[in-house]
């Protein structure tokens, strides 16, 4: 018999998930974040007050020229909220407007152009008005070489127009990412303006195996230390950081030096991202946290690793993703297709062998890490059957029946949902639940 109704996150809006009567279901979300009474005057008093650094407009005074990175269309910042201030405060300091970019940090994701760019900015007015352009990591003379890091010797090389601008700002999310421990910050600068050998020294197997380089965690991780190595290496930069709630809300904001103001945002965020339980589940229900991070299987592998704490070792982790762009890049589909063909161990060994890592295949060596722990199912309803067959776990069109066979193989009706996917972190052992 049916029993209760859980919603989780699912393209733009949510799947309802029915759990069998006799099931035992721990929703594991974040707490209820306090909603923000003026949105536009908090990221105005953050400009103002910045963390370790002088308000905006004392920055942008005497400057030629600023550029300002945005994340691209994966992360949901709210940037039709604060770029129009932020270039509004630069020019009344005096830089002109047509000495203003807005780069858009892709890593080596794809561009984002046309209407997905409207969207992705928000607000018209910047449109018209500055120069909005995307980033290309593949293309080595549109990079300013800067050597190696100290510490590991990744090789660096970021964006001549972030570089060369008088005003450097980098814009972002912070939520938890499953290798750097936060998104947002020093992260949107690398890899989201760099090269694409500082980004494949990034990837290598000897960071992605590391057991420090995980979400929530900065300490010690290698990821991290490289990427504020190199913000220390470019010099002078600033950063504003975004924390939205489970609505998409704004509710906190953060300016200022970009690493004391990235980790002023971590520590609001961290305690109510964090999320202890007392206990392990052989059945664990996620999402990839819906639109825009499951646009494609590429994303979703964050939301299979975000919730292994709590999956009892050879459990049932099912996750819903629409993947509504479909899989991926041309590169991860091959990454995807050598996994299938060689088989988990082999295909890593190829990949320890490597320095840099080839473009994409990171998310499939980080999908190991999934299926060494248990048996993945996925429910989507944008991948194709021969796209369904290179993800290398098994697909179902039943969520509501593969919930309720995973309670019956186990034999034990406990099951855990995570409605927000990969933007909620459960850890096990840490207080109860």
């Amino acid at each position: 018999m049916p029993g209760k109704t859980i919603h989780i996150a699912f393209g733009r809006g949510h799947l309802p998930v029915a759990v069998p009567e006799q099931a035992q279901v721990t929703v594991i979300r974040k707490p209820a974040l306090p909603k923000l009474p003026d949105q536009a005057a908090a990221i105005r008093g953050a400009l103002d007050a910045p963390v370790g650094a002088r308000p905006l407009r004392a920055l942008a005074a005497g400057k030629g020229s600023a550029c300002i990175l945005v994340c691209d269309i994966t992360r949901p910042v709210p940037n039709r909220l604060f770029l129009r201030p932020m270039i509004e405060d630069m020019v009344a300091s005096g830089i002109p407007l047509d000495r203003i970019t807005v780069l858009v940090a892709t890593g080596l994701h794809r561009p984002n152009e046309g209407e997905e760019l409207a969207e992705l900015i928000g607000d018209p007015w910047v449109l018209a008005e500055v120069k909005v352009v995307n980033h290309f990591a593949r293309n080595d003379e549109d990079h300013i070489d800067l050597g190696t890091t100290p510490t590991r010797g990744t090789p660096v090389s970021i964006d001549r127009r972030f570089m060369e601008a008088d005003l450097r700002i980098a814009t972002g999310l912070v939520e938890p990412h499953f290798m750097a421990g936060w998104s947002g910050g020093r992260k949107v600068v690398a890899p989201g303006v760099a090269g694409h050998k500082t980004i494949r020294t990034f990837h290598s197997a000897r960071f992605m195996e590391d057991p420090l380089a995980v979400q929530c965690n900065l300490v010690g991780n290698p990821l991290h230390e490289e990427q504020l190595q190199i913000v220390r290496m470019i010099g002078e930069v600033y950063a504003l950081n975004t924390v939205l709630d489970e609505d998409r809300d704004l509710v906190h904001v953060t300016f200022g030096e970009i690493i004391e103001s990235h980790l002023a945002a971590v520590e609001y965020i961290r305690g109510a991202t964090a999320i202890p339980v007392g206990r392990r589940f052989k059945t664990v229900v996620t999402s990839s946290a819906g639109y825009p991070l499951d646009k494609t299987y590429y994303q979703t592998v964050k939301g299979m690793v975000t919730p292994l704490d709590i999956l009892e070792p050879g459990g049932t982790l099912i996750i819903a993703s629409q993947c509504s762009e479909g899989f991926g890049s041309a590169e991860f589909r091959e990454a995807q297709e050598r996994l299938v063909t060689l088989g988990p161990d082999r295909f890593l060994a190829t990949l320890l062998a490597k320095s840099l890592a080839e473009i994409d295949e990171w998310q499939t060596e980080m999908q190991l890490k999934p299926m060494r722990r248990g048996h993945i199912q996925l429910y989507t309803t944008g991948l194709d059957d021969e796209e369904k067959r290179i993800t290398g776990v098994e697909t179902i069109t039943d969520i509501d029946g593969a919930v309720a066979a995973s309670i019956a193989r186990h034999g034990d009706s406990a099951v855990a949902f995570i409605p927000e996917g990969p933007y909620v972190v459960p850890l096990h052992g840490v207080g109860g639940a």
